[in-house]
């Protein structure tokens, strides 16, 4: 009794998956993609205006109907200042460290603000001298993950990075394919454009190592028209995605934590323009530049004909310098 019933009950599972393997799989998908988040991560030289780019960026980005996240990852908290009128927005490492010795779990509220359509929050940083700015932000995104980052539904997700640090935190989005491309800012200095080279570097590096991410183009912030960002961008094959120029109504406005990214501002193309060039720009490999090919961007006749002379010990040394005679055996060779 007992093997007869198992006996059918064998039979009735090989059957079943007998007609379960005989199902026809769904068809290729043809129709529209549907809606996936872009993550695209913002580096730049600290100062060089990223907070200013990104505030008006994904302020115009909402009112062309986009859904946007703007995260600030850097540990001056300045990324939403301008979003925000001037006011500072609670960071995230700052008010979970608040909540726990409260006993409470940090909350969507308690750390995402919106204006307009765009949704922003600043991850925060540690004090001067007392942590590790890089591990903030690997904590940061912690937190954000314990949040249910990977469940939200944004159309895009911006993030704030500071470029002139090179600990590992902030190449957090790089080394783990955190995000499908990378923008830099930059502009015609030569420290912006070492910083966006450095980032150029990065993308490289990590790929090399079976990384995704790549560089979708440059944003040339300040623009006085001298041309030696244009030139870089060139040289390392990216794209100018934008030219702010130096402007005084710009920078007047920006001073008063004004939005110039408005429709039906003087600035709005501008900014229209940059919107649709950041959400449809292809991120690519870029080629680094070495240092004097960086340095070349920068004409200077001083450097013309100019050689460098080696130091000396007697030099360094200077009057108390003793020459000693080599101990040092050569061989003559047979």
């Amino acid at each position: 009794m007992d093997g007869e019933f198992k006996h059918d009950t064998g039979s009735g599972s090989a059957d079943a998956l007998r007609r379960e393997a005989a199902i026809e799989p769904d068809a290729v998908h043809t129709g529209p993609v549907k809606k996936a988040t872009q993550v695209i991560a913002i580096y730049g030289k600290g100062g060089i205006g990223k907070s200013f780019t990104l505030s008006n960026l994904s302020y115009m980005m909402a009112q062309l109907g986009k859904k946007v996240l703007l995260i600030g990852c850097d540990p001056k908290s300045d990324t939403t200042s301008l979003l925000f009128g001037g006011r500072a927005c609670p960071t995230i490492i700052e008010t979970s460290s608040k909540k726990k010795l409260a006993g409470e779990a940090v909350a969507i509220g308690d750390v995402c603000f919106k204006r307009d359509g765009v949704f922003a929050m600043e991850l925060g940083g540690p004090e001067v001298g007392r942590g590790c700015g890089g591990r903030g932000i690997i904590h940061g995104f912690e937190l954000l993950e314990s949040l249910g980052f990977h469940e939200w539904d944004f159309d895009y997700v911006l993030l704030d990075f500071l470029g002139d640090v090179v600990c590992g935190g902030f190449g957090l989005p790089i080394a783990r394919d955190m995000c499908q491309k990378v923008i830099v800012v930059g502009s015609n200095d030569l420290q912006s454009l070492y910083v966006a080279n450095n980032v150029c570097s990065a993308v490289e590096y990590f790929r090399k190592l079976g990384g995704n991410v790549g560089v979708a183009g440059l944003v040339i912030n300040k623009d006085d028209g001298t041309g030696e960002a244009q030139a870089f961008a060139k040289a390392v094959g990216i794209p100018v995605l934008a030219a702010i120029p130096a402007d005084d109504d710009i920078r007047k406005k920006s001073a008063n934590y004004e939005i110039i990214g408005k429709p039906g501002s003087p600035w709005a193309a501008l900014f229209e323009e940059l919107g649709i060039n950041v959400a449809e720009a292809p991120p690519v490999q870029p080629s680094p530049l070495s240092q004097d090919q960086l340095l070349a961007l920068f004409d200077s006749e001083e450097a013309e004909g100019f050689s460098m002379t080696p130091a000396t010990t007697a030099d360094m040394c200077g009057l108390n310098h003793v020459e000693k005679p080599s101990l040092e055996v050569v061989y003559d060779e047979v």
